[in-house]
């Protein structure tokens, strides 16, 4: 899809370059560290791709391991959509939520749950895989970091907005009612831009325990719910609440309580130890700029709707607010990576802004008007974030002289392991680095 996509964007001319030399540059002389102490990545997770990896062939490309576990997150976001768009097939019926006007919503069949199991399922395990393809191969580049961090902000929509199926709407007073959600999301979105804010100070990138554990978490409660039915989410449990009620504040806790108390600490011993990048406040604190006027213009928006736009179509908003946190994500990572200053202000909040003010100043704004003003602008916004996307592809490319799904036979014979098997370290206390592009760690490549 996407090699038919990057050479039909050159023959249309509507190829930009986005990166320039100055940033291109920067990545000739990138140096990759990171540090991850989960337990479960490193006695589960790794152990089992380790053997995974050896059942891929080897012309295989690392970024075509990405990109196929990317479409598989979007798939099964798109497979409850097909089946529970609105987020009400998780209403209980009359007898369990005690409200005897609100119908019982149509459950989503069993084998649509086995189903986005298995998507997801692939997804975690295609992206565990994909760097130690790269090292297996002899193929690890910058483009790989890029290309495979780059996919991670934007599926923080589509792995969250699946989970919320699940629980659905709060219409039975059973679970998160939507604002909330749309909370939740941010929140987040909030902790991905945190862990790569906190290598653009300090250089490393620490891996958040929790991506693992809520990959694995979602995996076992789809195939329950096959089993068991979304009623099961349903249940009251000790201290009268349901499981999306007590996984709400747990979200916070892990995210707000202690990501984020952590990636302070972690930078403010960079700076006391001088092992970071010492920018001074105002210059460390750039990255989160865009993300907070984003968040702003959004809240004003569901806050401010005179037609409940949160409550008309919650999907569709979401993919706005993902799609759009992606596209300034990807600049900051692109900016860590490159050793350049973040952007202070991403051109992508330019038409959200216009299109959030129309909406609260135009008289007469009806439901249909301001839904189709969410699919408009949620559709240039993909398309605007594809063509992003797909152009650094291309820069990147031409600056690295590689292609993006192909691997090349003479560097391949030159770097490849002869046993196949990827035996560095990966997980580590200590910080570990990459020198031209070669990378430690089962992301990058």
């Amino acid at each position: 899809l996407l090699q038919e996509i990057i050479p039909t964007i050159s023959k249309m001319k509507l190829y930009y370059e986005y990166l320039g030399p100055t940033i291109l540059s920067g990545f000739d002389t990138y140096k990759y560290s990171s540090k991850d102490t989960s337990p479960l990545s490193e006695y589960v997770m790794h152990p089992f791709w380790n053997q995974v990896v050896k059942i891929c062939p080897r012309w295989v490309a690392p970024n075509l391991l990405t990109f196929v576990g990317f479409l598989c997150c979007i798939g099964h976001f798109g497979l409850l959509a097909l089946y529970d768009y609105d987020f009400r097939s998780a209403t209980a019926p009359p007898g369990q939520s005690g409200l005897p006007d609100l119908p019982a919503g149509v459950a989503v069949p069993s084998w649509v749950w086995v189903g986005v199991a298995v998507l997801l399922f692939l997804s975690h395990t295609l992206d565990g895989i994909d760097g130690k393809q790269a090292r297996r191969t002899g193929s690890s580049n910058p483009l790989g970091e890029l290309f495979d961090h780059g996919l991670d902000s934007w599926a923080t929509i589509f792995i969250t907005g699946a989970l919320y199926s699940m629980f659905g709407r709060n219409d039975d007073g059973l679970s998160v009612p939507l604002f909330r959600m749309f909370c939740v999301f941010w929140n987040i979105y909030l902790c991905f831009l945190v862990s790569h804010w906190e290598k653009y100070n300090t250089g490393v990138l620490y891996l958040p325990w929790g991506y693992d554990f809520s990959m694995v978490c979602s995996f076992v409660m789809y195939l329950a719910t096959a089993a068991g039915g979304m009623g099961l989410w349903k249940v009251s449990l000790p201290g009268g609440f349901t499981s999306a009620q007590i996984l709400e504040p747990a979200c916070y806790l892990g995210n707000v309580g202690l990501t984020l108390p952590i990636a302070i600490y972690n930078i403010r011993k960079a700076y006391k130890e001088g092992t970071g990048k010492n920018r001074t406040f105002l210059e460390a604190m750039r990255p989160l700029v865009s993300t907070l006027i984003a968040m702003v213009i959004c809240f004003t928006w569901v806050l401010r709707s005179p037609n409940s736009i949160l409550d008309l179509d919650p999907r569709c908003l979401f993919l706005l607010t993902g799609t759009v946190f992606a596209n300034i994500c990807c600049k900051l990572i692109i900016a860590q990576m490159s050793n350049t200053r973040s952007e202070l202000f991403s051109v992508i909040l330019i038409p959200l802004a216009l299109t959030v003010v129309s909406v609260l100043v135009m008289p007469g704004m009806t439901a249909g008007r301001e839904l189709a003003v969410l699919y408009a602008l949620t559709g240039f916004v993909i398309l605007a974030h594809i063509h992003y996307g797909s152009c650094v592809v291309m820069e990147m490319c031409d600056h690295l002289h590689v292609r993006p799904f192909h691997i090349k036979h003479s560097q391949a014979r030159e770097k490849v392991s002869p046993a196949g098997d990827d035996t560095m370290r990966l997980l580590s206390a200590d910080e570990s680095h990459v020198s031209n592009g070669v990378a430690t760690e089962k992301k990058e490549k």
